[in-house]
């Protein structure tokens, strides 16, 4: 919910010179408790996933459900096609063969798999997102070269205007600016 003080404001942007001082300004932002917040490096930060408290993903949950809805219906097609739809008796063999089933239901489990990964990345990622408002920032180009941010969203139910501009410049920041909408 907008107020007067967020309106058309999109959160602020902290910069830090060193990684080192944005992952002890993660871990301070997460322990006061934002939850609408995100580090911007130029290079993956070791450490820096425990500091946000980022938890483990739901894509490989998501992508197994995918592979055996694969399996299910490479099965159940082949069973509909062989032994119900069309029964043809060869030499006496059983009307639906497992082992002969095998190279299909494969490629199916493979290719839900796949396709779950792909549109489930999108998905979780929020994208395609054509517009950020981070990217308004003169500052925030140096995101990938030499800077590290942490921008905090005027969503997040503990933002509270100059307070969070005050505790963003606590934490050592260089500068904190705020980001339009």
């Amino acid at each position: 919910m907008a107020t007067r003080e967020t309106d058309g404001l999109y959160g602020y942007l902290a910069e830090f010179r060193e990684p080192w001082d944005l992952i002890d300004a993660a871990a301070k932002v997460r322990d006061a408790g934002y939850t609408r917040w995100d580090c911007h490096t130029p290079f993956p930060l070791h450490g820096l996933d425990g500091a946000m408290g980022i938890r483990g993903t739901r894509l490989p949950w998501l992508v197994l459900c995918g592979g055996l809805t694969g399996l299910t219906l490479a099965l159940l097609m082949q069973w509909w096609m062989n032994a119900h739809d069309y029964p043809f008796l060869i030499s006496g063999k059983p009307l639906f063969g497992l082992p002969a089933a095998v190279p299909v239901t494969f490629e199916l489990t493979v290719l839900l798999s796949a396709l779950t990964t792909f549109f489930g990345m999108w998905g979780l990622n929020l994208l395609p997102q054509h517009h950020h408002p981070l990217f308004n920032s003169e500052r925030f180009r140096r995101a990938t070269s030499d800077r590290f941010f942490i921008s905090i969203e005027a969503r997040d139910p503990l933002f509270r205007g100059e307070g969070t501009r005050e505790f963003l410049a606590g934490l050592g920041a260089d500068a904190v600016e705020p980001v339009e909408d």
